[in-house]
């Protein structure tokens, strides 16, 4: 695979509970090292249209026809906006990663989403799998994939990740999220 394999990573912005609507940040990649694009959507806190707005984003994108893969901060954005990573890669013929830091506390999020009277949401992240691991040369990170094998799904997480063990486009969407909304980007991405 080529170090300079066209990626994007999607990422929501920081908002509270008062929003109705939630930013999606999308940096276009060459690899981890070159930022050439940015695609920006907005989706409902909590709700249920993160997989057709991002599919709708990508897919009206002038950089689609150079993507190689989708890469996404978790499968919720915006609260609980589950995604359907097995849709996304379908309907836009790309192949989809999340990147989890920690691995999921399944039990606690079923329990919350019962709680919230959303536990069909939780179908969705059994959709995309069991989270997997990627051993990267500064740590341990979680992946779940579709449209790709996982070990395709770890050579592009090890290609994009630059530094520490967050794929750069990924981290960079988190940076200008922050810096958008906040003023000011802090904290670890």
């Amino acid at each position: 695979m080529k170090s300079e394999i066209r990626v994007v990573g999607i990422d929501d912005t920081p908002f509270d509970k008062s929003q109705l609507a939630v930013m999606l940040i999308a940096p276009f990649f060459r690899g981890g090292r070159l930022m050439d694009g940015l695609l920006s959507t907005q989706i409902e806190r909590d709700g249920d249209d993160a997989t057709v707005k991002i599919i709708e984003m990508i897919n009206k994108s002038k950089f689609k026809s150079q993507l190689q893969a989708i890469l996404l901060d978790g499968i919720a954005f915006g609260g609980f906006n589950v995604v359907n990573i097995q849709a996304i890669a379908q309907h836009t013929i790309i192949p989809v990663i999340t990147v989890i830091r920690k691995y999921p506390d399944f039990t606690a999020i079923k329990a919350t989403l019962r709680k919230l009277g959303m536990e069909k949401k939780y179908q969705l992240m059994e959709i995309a799998g069991k989270p997997e691991k990627a051993v990267l040369k500064s740590g341990v990170i979680w992946f779940q994939h579709a449209g790709c094998t996982a070990e395709e799904a770890v050579e592009i997480i090890k290609i994009a990740t630059i530094h520490g063990n967050i794929p750069e486009p990924l981290r960079i969407a988190h940076i200008i999220g922050q810096g958008i909304v906040d003023g000011e980007s802090r904290g670890r991405a």
